[in-house]
């Protein structure tokens, strides 16, 4: 009797002692499993970082040091000059144009690009024929490169172009222009241009967000007696919203970097006559052509915060309930 008594808290010691450790191993498993999988992501992400920081971020800090500096572009600077190229940017009349013409631009890329891409959207989601053969004629625009797009229409824009005589042909000779160097006229001209270029990929990214809408929906709906147009301001729209948010996102850092089209179809200087630089040509013409790297870098630096600004704000205003309720999918999946 005395023996089991004696011998019971010495099975109990070692049943605990078990328990013990196979609470220890999970842990254990589960420190492993996790520095395992940080060294995976160090291993696939750490060259696609090193070349981010090592060609975006360490540029736009040179940049900024460069701006401090009257620069030629070679050598060691060594002509400080301070906060003076910034000074000269803000007070440069031409600057403040450009700024300008890139917020217009903007603007009008959202107004004019925005409506037609949803409406070319709804339209080719619907079972016609040609869809396909459509869908790539618009998207053709947005592959072709700046270069071609800006010398083919430099040429027929000219004013002895092909678009004036084909004007004057059909007795229309009163609505011909000079539709590049005019400056009541060039900047729309511009806005024509990008978004005959540009609208493909909107295109594209609108009818990629109708495919996710769920078809029960637009079926409960037609059952309840909606219309096309109530169903498409009731459902499509406003299910639709997160791709238009992101797409507006990509038109404004595009717009506030536009540089190809401009400078290929105004060359280095006409563009400010006509009313059509924007922030890149200056930078540009001010700061490569002119000589003067230190007065350029100080522009893209300038550009730079200008766009970063821009961004973090619309994502925090514009985006937050996109992000937020991402963030809240992940949590409620961390949480079950």
């Amino acid at each position: 009797m005395s023996e089991s008594v004696t011998a019971l808290p010495h099975r109990t010691s070692r049943s605990g002692s078990g328990r013990g450790a196979a609470k220890a191993a999970p842990r254990s498993d589960r420190a492993r499993a996790d520095w395992r999988k940080r060294f995976e992501i160090a291993i696939l992400a750490g060259p696609a970082i090193a070349i981010f920081l090592a060609f975006v971020i360490f540029p736009v800090f040179m940049a900024a040091y460069y701006g401090f500096f009257k620069w030629k572009g070679f050598g060691a600077p060594t002509n400080f000059v301070g906060f003076q190229n910034y000074v000269t940017i803000f007070t440069d009349q031409n600057f403040l144009d450009a700024l300008a013409h890139n917020g217009f631009i903007l603007v009008m890329s959202l107004v004019m690009q925005g409506p037609a891409a949803v409406a070319f959207a709804l339209l080719l989601n619907q079972n016609i024929r040609g869809r396909s053969l459509i869908r790539v004629l618009i998207f053709v625009p947005y592959v072709i490169s700046e270069v071609i797009v800006g010398t083919g229409w430099s040429l027929m824009l000219q004013y002895q172009g092909a678009l004036n005589d084909l004007l004057h042909n059909l007795g229309l000779g009163f609505l011909a222009s000079d539709w590049i160097a005019d400056p009541n006229v060039a900047i729309w001209t511009l806005m024509v241009i990008i978004s005959w270029k540009y609208i493909g990929f909107a295109v594209i990214l609108m009818l990629a967000g109708m495919q996710g809408i769920p078809d029960e929906l637009y079926e409960a709906a037609a059952i309840d007696g909606a219309s096309y147009w109530q169903i498409q301001r009731w459902i499509t729209l406003p299910l639709l919203g997160p791709t238009i948010r992101v797409w507006a996102f990509l038109s404004i850092i595009g717009s506030l970097q536009l540089f190809d089209l401009v400078y290929i179809i105004w060359g280095q200087y006409v563009a400010s006559t006509a009313g059509t630089s924007t922030m890149a040509t200056y930078m540009v013409r001010e700061g490569r052509l002119a000589g003067n790297y230190g007065y350029g870098n100080a522009v893209a630096v300038v550009i730079f915060v200008i766009s970063l600004v821009i961004a973090l704000t619309y994502q925090r205003f514009v985006l937050r309930r996109d992000t937020a309720g991402a963030l809240t999918e992940k949590s409620d999946r961390k949480a079950a």
